[in-house]
């Protein structure tokens, strides 16, 4: 038998060039079940199609199944949030407030006195910080800065525009 039809159908069809009705006349070909020994490898190729949609065939009780799974409702469940619940965040965000504020102020008191190197020294810690320096005092200006000033006001004599 001579099998150059169906081997030109395989080089154009390697080559994209076969029709849907050539590829169909390959099928059929190979579907066949004497397939000669050369054209023997292209023989699952082309079946493949049809052994797989037998094999992957969904049961008939599909389409209820899944159905059935979309339309029951998901159950829900309520909480209820109480106040403090609520205000967690809040309460959480002023406690970081606090705790910068107290770090930020027991750094300045430490920065600014001169005897927070001898605290541990002299045993008297808690005097050394009952007197220390407030932060509102080292703040606040004591001197007026204008009476230190080296400018002198200057006359500026007056000159009539009109004449």
């Amino acid at each position: 038998m001579d099998y150059k039809y169906i081997q030109q159908l395989l080089e154009r069809y390697w080559m994209c060039e076969t029709t849907l009705e050539e590829e169909e006349i390959l099928r059929a070909f190979f579907s066949q079940k004497d397939v000669p020994a050369g054209l023997l490898r292209y023989k699952d190729l082309f079946t493949y199609e049809q052994i797989e949609v037998r094999n992957d065939v969904l049961s008939d009780d599909f389409d209820e199944r899944v159905l059935k799974m979309i339309e029951e409702p998901a159950p829900v469940k309520a909480r209820v949030i109480t106040m403090p619940q609520r205000l967690m965040p809040l309460f959480k965000a002023a406690a970081v407030v606090a705790i910068v504020l107290t770090l930020g102020n027991a750094m300045h008191i430490s920065m600014t006195n001169d005897q927070a190197n001898k605290i541990g020294a002299t045993g008297d810690s808690y005097q050394v910080i009952k007197h220390g320096t407030s932060v509102a005092m080292g703040d606040s200006a004591t001197m007026d800065t204008l009476k230190q000033s080296r400018i002198e006001p200057v006359q500026v004599q007056e000159q009539s525009l009109l004449k």
